[in-house]
């Protein structure tokens, strides 16, 4: 029998089972959404919010001035797949399986290994949906680095290295399937273009997850060789008396025009950018998503005419500043104060712990990086201060180099060279080597590098040919 006492309590616990519930939704719900854009060889000058002035870019301009530029955020290399996996694992050239292009690697691959634990891996356990839209290239053979198998619910794109040279592809990858694309006619150039595609599946993965946490990786590939656009987006800098540096068709198909060509691809990265941020505000999902914008390496195509590397000296496949610092900017209305600026050295490895910090999980690896979640909500944070800052590369027709920075120093090593050093903070151009001056603190620098650097038997720092079994 039921009597009033009996049914107050039990009205007592389902409203306690009720309340319970719904923390439990708000609190799933208050898990920002995290979108991460990178740009492919764009440089930190080819951007208005940097001093850009001959190529348009509103969108990104806007999003400097409602969220926070990261004026020295580092890649995690100066070329593509070790800068990637730095920015997927939380791991750096000094302790990566991924140091180079897969030509470069002695075993002729680079692929994500599955002991490898990447963003999407960790806030799938954070109650994430993830997706990967662009160009992946962790899996370039080995059958362990596909998307499905790191992390990724959702994966459309280029699989490999190769197959992201070409924005008319005779196909793609969807999840694990080959999508074959009869509209699309190359070297003729026609059909759709890649990165446009790329924007409509992620507005459809945004639409689809909009009421629960997500996590979107969008690597374009714009504006990397080759150098092609749709014409719309060449019509802005038509007539300009330009010079033009004539492209050569070859391995890449590329359009006859390169600096209008190149000047609309950029253009049209930025109008990416706008969609996504229209359609999150359109969601009203824009407050509490963290939306971050940097590039994956320095220029590779300019010669000097956009000044893409800015008042850095050096470019791709560099490890002077021009080849791995990157122009990043970072909107959360939410979070970050709009119109401000933030001047901490960070790089790609610190992303991982950062989103990690974001939905209140902890790395389930030992990495590199550190969270710069309080960067971000505008506090200062002593961890940064005195750390150290390591990147390789072995390009095999140049040879291996290694760099490090600590604090203001900047100190580079090359194979059979004098040790250089320069002082960012008078000299970020670095034009004046003053190694010679500071003999302790080269020491301290090349005692660093000897110390941190685990070896990679794959991606030796030996002078070496290129592996002839790769194109």
């Amino acid at each position: 029998m039921w009597n009033n006492r009996n049914v107050i309590k039990f009205m007592g616990w389902l409203m306690l089972f009720m309340l319970i519930g719904v923390n439990s939704r708000l609190s799933a719900q208050k898990k920002p959404n995290i979108i991460i854009v990178l740009a492919d060889d764009l440089g930190w000058g080819d951007v208005g919010f940097n001093g850009q002035q001959k190529i348009k870019t509103p969108y990104l301009d806007r999003m400097a001035a409602e969220g926070m530029k990261l004026s020295q955020f580092y890649a995690g290399s100066a070329v593509c797949a070790p800068s990637r996996a730095a920015l997927l694992t939380g791991v750096n050239t000094a302790h990566a399986h991924i140091r180079g292009l897969p030509e470069w690697a002695l075993h002729g691959r680079t692929d994500l290994l599955n002991e490898e634990v990447t963003i999407g891996e960790e806030l799938q356990r954070a109650g994430y949906k993830t997706a990967i839209i662009g160009k992946w290239g962790m899996e370039e053979g080995a059958g362990t680095g596909m998307p499905g198998k790191q992390g990724f619910d959702y994966f459309y794109g280029y699989k490999t290295h190769m197959e992201a040279h070409h924005y008319y592809p005779a196909y793609m990858w969807e999840n694990g399937n080959k999508i074959m694309l009869p509209q699309n006619k190359t070297p003729e150039t026609e059909g759709d273009y890649s990165n446009d595609v790329f924007t409509q599946k992620a507005l459809s993965f945004i639409n689809e997850n909009k009421s629960q946490p997500f996590f979107l990786y969008l690597p374009y590939t714009i504006p990397h060789n080759e150098i092609t656009v749709p014409e719309a987006s060449k019509t802005p800098y038509l007539n300009l008396g330009w010079e033009q540096r004539p492209m050569q068709q070859g391995h890449y198909y590329h359009d006859p025009e390169g600096n209008t060509t190149y000047a609309g691809m950029v253009s049209r990265l930025d109008s990416y950018i706008g969609m996504i941020r229209e359609a999150l505000r359109k969601l009203q999902i824009d407050q509490n998503t963290l939306v971050l914008f940097t590039s994956d390496n320095g220029p590779g195509f300019d010669r000097g005419f956009f000044n893409s590397s800015g008042p850095y000296r050096g470019r791709k496949l560099q490890l002077y500043e021009g080849g791995i610092i990157e122009p990043t900017v970072a909107v959360w209305p939410s979070v970050i104060k709009p119109q401000t600026e933030n001047h901490t050295p960070l790089a790609f490895w610190d992303i991982l712990p950062t989103v990690c910090d974001m939905a209140d999980i902890k790395p389930s690896k030992k990495i590199d990086g550190l969270s710069f979640l309080p960067v971000l909500q505008g506090e200062t944070d002593d961890v940064f201060a005195n750390r150290y800052l390591y990147w390789e590369i072995n390009p095999p027709a140049v040879g291996p180099s290694q760099a490090v920075r600590w604090g203001n120093w900047k100190g580079l090593k090359f194979l059979n060279q004098p040790f250089e050093l320069y002082d960012l903070s008078v000299d970020r151009g670095e034009s004046k080597n003053v190694a010679k001056a500071h003999p302790e603190v080269v020491a301290a620098l090349q005692q660093f590098m000897k110390q941190t650097r685990t070896e990679n038997i794959h991606f030796p720092l030996t002078k070496r040919s290129a592996n002839k079994n790769n194109k």
